[in-house]
C-alpha cells in the first residue's frame, strides 16, 4: 500500500451512523484488491476504484430498506463490497471464472446482484450514462407499488444512481433528471467527481467543471456537494441526502469530489497528468483520511496495522480461492438468452413475482361478426390485459389523454388512471430506460415509441435490454412489450416510414412480432403481454385501418404462440414468405395471376417458423421472399441462407427476393413506388419464378 505523510487532522469523535471498523475494513479490501490486480495483472481487464472507496462504502451501508436499489458503473466495486459482494466473487468476476457474478459473460467490474445485505444492484452496463434512466424507472416502480398496489412495506425505499462526472454529459443523465424532477421521484443522483473522463478534464464535461453548481436552479432537485475524502463530511452529507429522499421529499443530487489514483483502466498510464497533479491527488488519499479519522479515537496504531495485515491475508486467500475456480463453461454459452419456466430469473418480470396468467387458446372464438380494424383490436387487447394485470403499465409520448398519435390507447387513461396509463417526457432513451428499471422492479412495462425511426435514440437501452438475462446468468430479467408503429402509410418519408426490422432481429434476447391483420394483432399482442422475455411489437401503419386487415375480435383468451406462421394461401407451384403489410400485397398479386402458391405469413421474426417454410419448399421447390425493408442485410437474407443450407436439394430455381433498394423511404408517392415493393413488382416476380 502506498505510504505518505499522515497530514489529515485527527478526529475527536466519530459519526454515529456507521460501524467505522467495518468501513475501514471494506475500504482496505477494495484498495488491496485494486493494487494487487494492477501489480500482478492476473485479471482480464482492470478498472481501479483507488481514491473512490470511502464515499461509496458509506453510501452503500445506508441502503438497508427492503426495496432499495442502485444502478452503478464500472468504478463501483467498493459499493458492491459493502452491499454484500464477497472478495472471492469479485476476483472470480475479474478472472472470468465460473461462479463470478456474470459467470464469465460480462466485464469483471460490471456487476449485478439481487439483494443481500444492502441494495438490490440492477444489472450494470458498460455504456457511459446507461445507468441513469433504469434507476428512475425503479424509483417510479417504488411509488406505484406502494401507492397503487398497497405494498406499504416498500414505503421509504429509494433508488440510487451512481456515476462519474463525465457521465453527466450524456443523454441518459439529462433524461433521468427530467423524469425524476417532473415526477418528484425517490431517487438520489450520486456523482463522484474525480476531474476526469478518461483523459478529458471536467471543464469540457460541464461549464465551470461543476454539475452541482450548474443545477442550482433546477426545479424539484435538492443538491449537496462536498469532499468525498473527508470521513466526517462524507458521512454527514450521505446520511442527510439518503434521509431526505427516504422522507418523500423528492429527488436529490450529491456531488462528492474524489481523486482518481489510477488510470481510467489498467491500460491507462495517465501520461496526461503532470507530476504536480498526481501529487495533489495522492495528498487526498481517502485511506489515509480514514486512518487519521480512526486512530487513536477508535483504533490504536497497532490495531490499525493489524487490520491492514488481516485485510492482506483475507484478500490473498480470496484471490487464491478464485483462481482455483474452473473457467466458465463454454457449453452453456447459449443458456439464459430466453426465459425457461423451469428456471426463471431471480429478479425482474412477473415470473419472479409469482404472477401467472390464465391459459390462452390458439383457436379464435369471436362473439361478434363485426370486423375490427387493427387499431381497435390492439386497443381492445391492451384494455383487457390492463383489466387483469395491475402490474401492467402503458406509457409513452402522448399515450394518455390523447391516446397516442395513432389512437391505440385512446380512453385507457380515463379508465385505468394516470398511474397506470401515462404520458412521458420527449425522450426515447428515458422511455425505454425507465421501462428497464420498472421491469426489474417486478412490473410489466408497455412503452410506446411513436414511429420506428424514433427508437434510434433508445438503441443503447433496447440492445442492453435483450442481454440482461444472459449477461447476469439468469439473476435478472426485464420483460416488457415495446410497441412501435412504422412503415409507410399512403405517403412515406425517411423519418416516419421506416421498418428495418432486422436491426432488432439482430440483437440477442429480443422477440419480434409483426402482425398483418387484426386477429393476429390480438393473438400476438396477448402472447407478448404474458411473455417473460422482452418483445418488440411492430404495428405497421398501413395496416392499422386497412380494410383487408379487419377481422372479428377473436376473444379475450386468443393467444398465438410465437414462431408459428400462418399459411394464408395454398398451392404447389411456389412458396412466398412474407410478413406485415406485404402479406396483403402478395395475396393480391397471387390472386391477379390465379397462381397456385403457398403464401406464408411469418407473423414473428424472432423466433421465425423455419419448419413451415422448409415444409412448403419441399412441396413447391421454389421460393420468393418479400419484405418492405432494404434487401441488403435484410431479414430475407437470413431466411434465404437457411433455405440454401437446409433445403438446397429441394430447390428447382434460385431463391428470389422482392425488397426495397438501399435508399431511405421517400416522401413522394411516385418515388415511393420505386422503393416499397408494389403488387406489380411482386406479381412479376411470382410469374418469373413459376415459369423458371
Amino acid at each position: 500500500m502506498k505510504t505518505m505523510l499522515d497530514s489529515t487532522p485527527q478526529a475527536t469523535h466519530l459519526h454515529p451512523a456507521y460501524d467505522w471498523e467495518k468501513v475501514a475494513y471494506l475500504a482496505l479490501v477494495s484498495r488491496t484488491m485494486d493494487e494487487m490486480e494492477e501489480r500482478e495483472g492476473f485479471v482480464k481487464y482492470q478498472f481501479s476504484a483507488r481514491g473512490h472507496e470511502l464515499s461509496q462504502i458509506l453510501l452503500s451501508l445506508q441502503l438497508d430498506y427492503v426495496f432499495d436499489a442502485a444502478t452503478l458503473y464500472y468504478r463501483s466495486r467498493p459499493f458492491m463490497l459493502a452491499a454484500g459482494l464477497t472478495t472471492e466473487e469479485a476476483f472470480a468476476s475479474g478472472l472470468a471464472r465460473a461462479g463470478g457474478i456474470s459467470d464469465g459473460r460480462d466485464v469483471g467490474v460490471v456487476f449485478n446482484m439481487p439483494r443481500r445485505t444492502g441494495a438490490t444492484v440492477l444489472p450494470m452496463v458498460g455504456d457511459v450514462g446507461g445507468q441513469y434512466t433504469p434507476a428512475v424507472g425503479w424509483a417510479q416502480a417504488i411509488r406505484y407499488r406502494v401507492e397503487e398496489l398497497g405494498e406499504t412495506e416498500k414505503d421509504g425505499s429509494i433508488a440510487i444512481v451512481h456515476g462519474g462526472d463525465g457521465s453527466t454529459a450524456t443523454n441518459g443523465f439529462w433524461s433521468a433528471l427530467t423524469i425524476a424532477t417532473t415526477l418528484n421521484l425517490p431517487v438520489l443522483f450520486f456523482i463522484e467527481d474525480n476531474g476526469y473522463a478518461i483523459s478529458v478534464k471536467s471543464p469540457l464535461q460541464n461549464p465551470g467543471a461543476n454539475i452541482a453548481d450548474n443545477l442550482a436552479s433546477y426545479g424539484n432537485l435538492q443538491i449537496w456537494q462536498g469532499d468525498g475524502c473527508d470521513p466526517e463530511d462524507s458521512a454527514d452529507l450521505i446520511q442527510t441526502a439518503v434521509n431526505y429522499v427516504r422522507s418523500g421529499n423528492g429527488p436529490a443530487l450529491l456531488r462528492l469530489t474524489v481523486p482518481r489514483l489510477s488510470g481510467h483502466s489498467g491500460h491507462d498510464n495517465q501520461a496526461y497528468k503532470t507530476e504536480s497533479e498526481l501529487s495533489d491527488e495522492w495528498s487526498r488519499d481517502p485511506i489515509v483520511a480514514i486512518k487519521n479519522y480512526l486512530v487513536p479515537t477508535l483504533l490504536s496504531a497497532d490495531e490499525w496495522d493489524a487490520l491492514v495485515e488481516q485485510v492482506q491475508a483475507d484478500v490473498v486467500e480470496a484471490r487464491d480461492k478464485a483462481m482455483t475456480r474452473p473457467e466458465a463453461d463454454v457449453s452453456a454459452i447459449t443458456d439464459y438468452v430466453w426465459h425457461d419456466s423451469a428456471d426463471p430469473a431471480e429478479v425482474g418480470g412477473l415470473a419472479a413475482e409469482g404472477i401467472n396468467f390464465p391459459a390462452g387458446s390458439a383457436t379464435p372464438n369471436p362473439t361478434s361478426p363485426v370486423r375490427l380494424n387493427m387499431l381497435d383490436a390492439i386497443r381492445k387487447t391492451i384494455d383487457h390485459e390492463l383489466s387483469i394485470n395491475d402490474h401492467c403499465l402503458v406509457f409513452g409520448e402522448d399515450v394518455g389523454f390523447k391516446g397516442g398519435v395513432h389512437a391505440a390507447t385512446l380512453g385507457l387513461q380515463k379508465k385505468y388512471g394516470a398511474a397506470q396509463v401515462f404520458d412521458t417526457s420527449l425522450s426515447e432513451e428515458g422511455i425505454i430506460g425507465r421501462a428497464v428499471g420498472m421491469a426489474c422492479a417486478g412490473l410489466l412495462p408497455v412503452p410506446e415509441i411513436q414511429f420506428r425511426k424514433y427508437a434510434d435514440p433508445a438503441t443503447e437501452q433496447i440492445n442492453n435490454l435483450g442481454t440482461i438475462r444472459w449477461r447476469t446468468a439468469n439473476r435478472f430479467a426485464a420483460p416488457m412489450v415495446i410497441r412501435i408503429p412504422g412503415g409507410y402509410r399512403k405517403i412515406g418519408d425517411p423519418w416516419h416510414s421506416v421498418t428495418s426490422e432486422v436491426t432488432f432481429a439482430h440483437q440477442p434476447g429480443l422477440k419480434f412480432a409483426a402482425p398483418s391483420n387484426a386477429e393476429d394483432a390480438v393473438g400476438l399482442l396477448r402472447t407478448a403481454l404474458r411473455c417473460n422475455d422482452p418483445v418488440i411489437f411492430f404495428e405497421h401503419r398501413a395496416m392499422l385501418d386497412a380494410a383487408w386487415a379487419r377481422r372479428p375480435y377473436p376473444g379475450d383468451d386468443f393467444a398465438i404462440p410465437f414462431g408459428k406462421a400462418r399459411l394464408t394461401r395454398r398451392g404447389d407451384r411456389l412458396t412466398i414468405v412474407t410478413w406485415g403489410a406485404m402479406v396483403e400485397l402478395c395475396e393480391i398479386a397471387a390472386q391477379n395471376l390465379n397462381a397456385e402458391v403457398d403464401i406464408i405469413d411469418l407473423r414473428t421474426l424472432i423466433p421465425w417458423d423455419k419448419s413451415a417454410v422448409l415444409d412448403s419448399i419441399r412441396k413447391t421447390s421454389k421460393c420468393l421472399i418479400v419484405h418492405e425493408d432494404i434487401g441488403v442485410g435484410g431479414f430475407g437474407a437470413e431466411i434465404a441462407a437457411t433455405i440454401a443450407r437446409d433445403a438446397f436439394m429441394d430447390l428447382d430455381a434460385p431463391i428470389e427476393r422482392v425488397t426495397a433498394p438501399a435508399v431511405p423511404v421517400p416522401y413522394s408517392p411516385t418515388l415511393m413506388a420505386g422503393v416499397v415493393p408494389t403488387v406489380e413488382r411482386i406479381q412479376a416476380a411470382i410469374a418469373e419464378q413459376i415459369a423458371f
